[in-house]
């Protein structure tokens, strides 16, 4: 029985499961389509303007319904994470099902109400959000030992792509039966899109791993090779610096694409409808982003991948006030926002790697408060600075500077396993 300040050790390899007669991919699937569904909700522009001329409210009252739900995904993603450690993945992902879809139908009685547009989308179909979001992550890494990054990246890549899908399916919709109406025909849409696949969610058995795989050297080095207690986890520097790398990422990403359109229409001189028209790019920025740099986490590590971004970024953001060409400045804004999207995609895999796939629901869940955090801090950042200064220059510079300053964390950031081995072989030279 581990003590509870040692982290539990992985089976020894001939202990492990070699195979079940499961379909793993059929799995992934069912991950891949609950999390287009849950991704709809970076959709919610598309309801923002027939809102506000329906009842009257303010781009920022509309808006603060979606600030509310993205705040409500991190904190109920970890209460998730714990849920599955008791009830496994099933349960947690039909209450999701139940959460969001009620959240998104009861909306459609929030006409001049705006508490109840909060309680509902915000509130309610946050944490089914949430709930939903960290299902097909902490599940797919289980079944995945040997694709971990590749597998990862797929399934956060449909919660990027959701709103691509949605975006004209909406709005069509409210062109049709109004925008109450298009809630509750999609609150139902939602429900049947995650319960249906959320009966197929299960882990492996203790162990699994595919048939005839062992992990390579480079594998081992990055990996903890024990699995670790969400207090354990902790307990250890290194999950605040996976935290703080996180944040920081998502922070900067999400003022820009807070900020798109009217930056466009500054920096550029474009009309508001070209600069309207990134939104759809920003969708596919955002899915692709997701999976490529979870993917190539696979063959350079996952530290490589978050430096990488944070040294890019950093170039991007200094250059953007300086541009005057909309390809040129759209190409840029593609680059960050794939990088946002591929803070999501690899941070799962790196707190598997570095604390083990047993318990990485809750210790990952915790990790994106984080983006519940970055949803405040990023646009209202980006906004201050750009109304202080009177131009988005000023503001854009100030981000380059954070995330260069933020590429210092990956730099020296190393599994557990790696430093108290250090540790062990300077007091064995002393």
């Amino acid at each position: 029985m581990a003590t509870p300040n040692r982290p539990q050790e992985i089976p020894s390899r001939p202990e492990l499961v070699k195979s079940v007669p499961v379909n793993r991919w059929g799995i992934a699937l069912a991950g891949v389509i609950m999390q287009i569904a849950l991704g709809a909700v970076y959709a919610w522009s598309v309801f923002r303007i027939p809102l506000t001329k329906a009842f009257g409210w303010t781009i920022s009252q509309v808006t603060f319904a979606f600030t509310l739900a993205i705040l409500m995904l991190g904190f109920a993603a970890f209460v998730g994470g714990l849920w599955m450690k008791k009830s496994g993945p099933r349960r947690v992902a039909i209450a999701a099902g139940i959460c969001y879809g009620a959240g998104v139908f009861l909306a459609s009685l929030s006409g001049g109400h705006l508490y109840w547009l909060y309680f509902s989308y915000g509130f309610l179909g946050g944490i089914g959000l949430g709930l939903g979001y960290i299902v097909p992550v902490a599940t797919l890494v289980k079944w995945f030992p040997d694709k971990r990054g590749m597998i990862t990246g797929i399934a956060v890549a449909g919660f990027g792509a959701g709103a691509l899908i949605t975006a004209p399916i909406a709005s069509r919709l409210i062109g049709s039966i109004g925008v109450l109406k298009t809630f509750a025909v999609l609150g139902i849409a939602y429900f049947i899109a995650v319960t249906v696949p959320a009966m197929f969610m299960k882990d492996p058995p203790a162990g699994f791993r595919p048939e005839g795989w062992q992990p390579s050297e480079a594998q081992k080095r990055q990996r903890a090779g024990t699995d670790y207690t969400l207090t354990q986890a902790l307990g250890r520097w290194q999950w605040y610096a996976l935290w703080a790398m996180l944040f920081l990422n998502t922070s900067a990403g999400i003022a820009i694409i807070s900020q798109a359109a009217p930056m466009a229409q500054e920096i550029t001189g474009v009309t508001a409808a070209v600069a309207a028209g990134m939104v759809g790019i920003i969708s596919i920025a955002n899915g692709a982003g997701r999976f490529l740099w979870a993917w190539f986490s696979d063959a350079v590590g996952r530290r490589a991948v978050f430096l990488t971004m944070f040294l890019l970024q950093a170039v991007v953001f200094w250059l953007m006030p300086h541009v005057t060409s909309f390809g040129l400045f759209t190409t840029m804004e593609f680059v960050i926002v794939m990088c946002y999207g591929g803070g999501f995609g690899t941070m799962p895999v790196f707190a598997t790697d570095y604390f083990g796939p047993t318990n990485v629901g809750s210790i990952y869940g915790l990790m994106l408060t984080a983006w519940g955090f970055a949803g405040v801090l990023g646009p209202t950042l980006i906004a201050r600075v750009r109304q202080s200064s009177g131009h988005y220059a000023q503001a854009l510079q100030v981000i380059s500077i954070i995330v260069l300053i933020s590429a210092v964390i990956p730099l020296i950031t190393r599994p557990p396993r790696a430093e108290q081995a250090e540790a062990e072989k300077r007091l064995k030279a002393a």
